[in-house]
């Protein structure tokens, strides 16, 4: 006679994603809860990712519940590019989603386009709504605070994700708690790629070869660290994140323009238990747009970079005060005086000082071979003017 078919019940500190699968019908209707593969469920480590993944689930279809995964949409001034994001968006193979898309006061055709793509789409969970215009930190919050999500995707007007993005984040997110935190594979483009009318994401474009520094497991801490020290990023819709780790992590800093995603996520990161690396989840960020904030040097936009520099420094060492953290955050001040000069000269000699009261650094500043033999000869202000 064959042996039964072996239950693997889930442990205490899996008890959301137990209530998850098991809330549709009483528990005397249900047969039991199978697993395809013999997992022991207890002895999985929270960090770093098992290899527990929601496919391998043998379910009765009424017993899994999706976790709701809000996909957050600011939007100003995107009539170009807006509709390719949210076809992006709707793409998405993970079965719950809504999309929450802010309109930022924008001039052009943004808040109509977003309108008719929702009315179009009735069937899906689309929620269009408008503000004054606060820049892009604010409308986030504004999403964030209208979200119900248990998971958060932050995505751009500009930019646009691969279809099976989330979904296999959240295969590795999920077993995880709600504190760790997943990146994903990204690239910059500065056109539209269109394949059958739909928006490209593996045949034209070519990820970077290897992959950036930062593209791997870590920590938060380790992240912030390695980014500096290398000059990397990683764009606000490579993020994952889960709802509760957003909570912990704070708002938006609705003062800043220009780098507000990388203070926001510094503070994410170090709140997340560890960052899990998705290789095969892509996104794309459009960049060399006429207009952009990125391309931004007014006043205001180079003042924000300069508080963002001193924010995210500023949690870094209040989490790890490491010879190698203060290294790398003496070489970020160092990097800082050179994107802030000439543009502004006061907040350049600042970042300066602030890299020497670190104990300085003896890297170079990350610029073209010209720069560096100029600044030998001319001093590196004056060769930051001749090569800008």
């Amino acid at each position: 006679m064959p042996q039964a078919p072996r239950v693997s019940r889930l442990p205490r500190r899996h008890a959301p994603l137990r209530r998850r699968l098991q809330t549709l019908v009483l528990s005397n209707q249900l047969a039991p809860l199978h697993l395809t593969h013999q997992i022991n469920l207890n002895r999985l480590p929270l960090f770093p990712a098992p290899s527990l993944r929601l496919s391998t689930f043998t379910l009765h279809p009424s017993l899994f519940i999706p976790p709701l995964l809000s996909i957050l949409i600011p939007a100003y001034n995107a009539a170009p590019w807006i509709d390719t994001t949210l076809r992006s968006a709707l793409a998405q193979t993970w079965p719950n989603t809504e999309l929450i898309v802010v309109d930022d006061g924008s001039t052009d055709t943004t808040l109509a386009l977003a309108n008719a793509f929702a009315s179009a789409h009735s069937a899906a969970s689309i929620r269009v709504v408008t503000q004054p215009n606060r820049g892009a930190s604010a409308a986030r919050n504004h999403a964030l605070r209208l979200a119900r999500g248990d998971y958060i995707q932050f995505l751009d007007a500009d930019d646009w994700i691969a279809p099976d993005k989330i979904t296999i984040q959240l295969d590795r997110l999920i077993p995880l708690g709600p504190r760790a935190l997943a990146s994903a594979s990204w690239v910059r483009v500065d056109r539209e790629f269109l394949h059958n009318g739909e928006p490209s994401t593996r045949s034209s474009i070519t990820f970077p070869q290897p992959p950036p520094p930062n593209a791997r497991d870590l920590t938060g801490i380790e992240f912030l660290q390695l980014n500096f020290e290398t000059i990397s990023m990683m764009h606000p819709a490579a993020w994952l994140a889960p709802r509760a780790l957003l909570d912990a992590a704070g708002p938006w800093d609705e003062s800043l323009s220009l780098n507000d995603d990388g203070e926001y996520f510094a503070r994410v990161a170090l709140a997340s238990t560890g960052i899990v690396f998705c290789p095969d989840a892509r996104s794309f960020y459009r960049s060399n747009l006429s207009g952009s904030l990125s391309r931004r040097k007014d006043p205001r936009a180079l003042a924000s970079l300069h508080r963002s520099v001193e924010l995210t420094l500023s949690h870094l060492l209040a989490a790890d005060s490491s010879p190698r953290s203060t290294a790398a955050a003496a070489f970020a001040w160092k990097w800082a005086a050179f994107e802030l000069y000439p543009s502004s000269p006061d907040l350049s000699r600042d970042a300066e000082r602030r890299s020497l009261a670190l104990g300085g650094s003896p890297r170079p500043f990350p610029a073209s071979g010209r720069f560096q033999l100029l600044s030998q000869l001319l001093g590196w202000r004056l060769a930051r003017r001749l090569t800008a």
